[in-house]
């Protein structure tokens, strides 16, 4: 059954961020978490993250914005560097509230509260009659690195952060794809080296042909998102973004991920 379960929500999840930029992880983690423990779940899901990226950067990857990737991803992956080892020193912070309904419960920790702030913000700007006169330039890509990196390594959140400095930067639809998967790419392999002495431990090696399926059908679904790509626009794309963007926030606000 977890063969089944997993590889649809990867394949779906899948063709759905190929457009945005982000939440494979977010939605395909609590797919794992159904069937196996926390840990052993955030492991799977970020081989899966960081080796679909790696497919995205073959089909898509040549038409990324080379000053971009300067200016956002230098800042990104150094950012990431230090919240991954922070993530490994400290402890968590105490939570800022916690509640239940229906037998679950759900606790809000102070960073997931911030970045849900933050998220509300960058789609309301992306969503109101007034985001036309919001013009993010070049000067302010690195303080988005900066943000997105760290973030993406202390807890994972990385790709929205990005994708809402990223589809206001005047870049195509398929730029935007592809300077996102090049950035997350190097963000994933930086958090990723610094979580691997964490992941022997987890039992990821005793589930390989689970890690394969569910790869497999990622790289389905960012293949047949890459065929599809030619029949959207930029529009919808960032309408995509930022009403993703305020799922998200919403979801991290209420300690639902």
């Amino acid at each position: 059954m977890e063969y089944i379960v997993i590889g649809l929500v990867a394949f779906l999840a899948s063709i759905l961020t190929f457009f945005s930029g982000f939440g494979l992880g977010t939605i395909l983690t609590p797919a794992f978490i159904l069937f196996f423990p926390v840990d052993l779940s955030i492991a799977l899901t970020g081989v899966v993250h960081f080796l679909n990226n790696l497919f995205k950067l073959y089909l898509v990857g040549k038409a990324a914005d080379k000053s971009i990737l300067l200016r956002f991803g230098i800042p990104a992956v150094l950012a990431a560097f230090v919240g991954a080892w922070l993530l490994l020193l400290i402890s968590d912070l105490p939570a800022l509230f916690s509640y239940e309904i229906g037998g679950n419960h759900f606790v809000v920790s102070p960073l997931k509260f911030v970045i849900a702030i933050l998220l509300i913000i960058f789609s309301l700007l992306d969503l109101l009659p007034f985001k036309e006169e919001i013009d993010i330039k070049q000067k302010h890509l690195p303080y988005g690195g900066l943000l997105s990196g760290f973030f993406g390594g202390i807890s994972g959140h990385q790709g929205a952060l990005r994708s809402a400095f990223l589809i206001k930067a005047g870049l195509s639809k398929t730029g935007f794809i592809a300077t996102s998967v090049v950035i997350s790419s190097f963000i994933d392999f930086t958090r990723i080296s610094v979580y691997a002495t964490r992941f022997i431990s987890t039992g990821l090696q005793e589930n390989l042909p689970l890690l394969a399926t569910s790869t497999l059908s990622a790289f389905a679904g960012a293949y047949l998102g890459n065929k599809l790509l030619k029949k959207i626009t930029l529009p919808f794309v960032q309408k995509l973004v930022a009403i993703m963007l305020l799922l998200i926030a919403v979801s991290l606000g209420l300690g639902w991920i």
